[in-house]
């Protein structure tokens, strides 16, 4: 009687869901939106006038649980500065084979240069090519801002840009 019941329950299943509409999901061709603070690709953020905010600490290296981020800092010249601070990140390469998303290394970070976009395609089909540099990761620059290296905004000081009070190009 019990193997009778078990049967017609699961044939229930299957008769009620038949007729119902199946949803489909047309991807990559209509792409549905993900959430607002779902964790995807990373970034390295620039100031307004176009220096970068990473200052080569490896503090999101260190707060990896993966090892996937590998920071090689340098120091600023005056000849040749990256970023407002003594330091910039010469090389930068996050490891996508190993990156679990955590989000992590965000947190680390002392200046918000890291952060984490919603951007959820990383596939390819060359191990070699999921190792993201700088020239990946940086952030496209702001209208108006020039490519580093250059000097710093003048009479601003490397707190100013930490306190965000450097835009455009002009201390406030």
């Amino acid at each position: 009687m019990s193997k009778l019941h078990g049967t017609s329950t699961g044939f229930g299943v299957t008769l009620r869901t038949m007729f119902t509409k199946p949803i489909t999901e047309e991807y990559p061709e209509q792409e549905s939106p993900v959430a607002r603070r779902y964790h995807g690709r990373h970034q390295l953020n620039r100031y307004a006038d176009g220096l970068e905010k990473c200052v080569g600490c490896e503090l999101c290296a260190w707060a990896c649980p993966a090892d996937s981020i590998f920071v090689e800092g340098a120091d600023n010249t005056e000849e040749e500065r990256f970023s407002p601070g003594e330091r910039y990140g010469r090389v930068y390469q996050i490891n996508y084979l190993r990156c679990i998303g955590c989000g992590l290394c965000v947190e680390a970070c002392p200046t918000r240069a890291l952060t984490m976009t919603t951007v959820f395609e990383l596939a390819d089909d060359n191990r070699s090519d999921l190792i993201y540099g700088k020239d990946k990761l940086l952030a496209p620059l702001p209208a108006g801002a020039q490519a580093p290296p250059h000097a710093m905004v003048d009479g601003a000081t490397d707190q100013d840009y930490y306190r965000g009070t450097v835009t455009n190009g002009v201390r406030r």
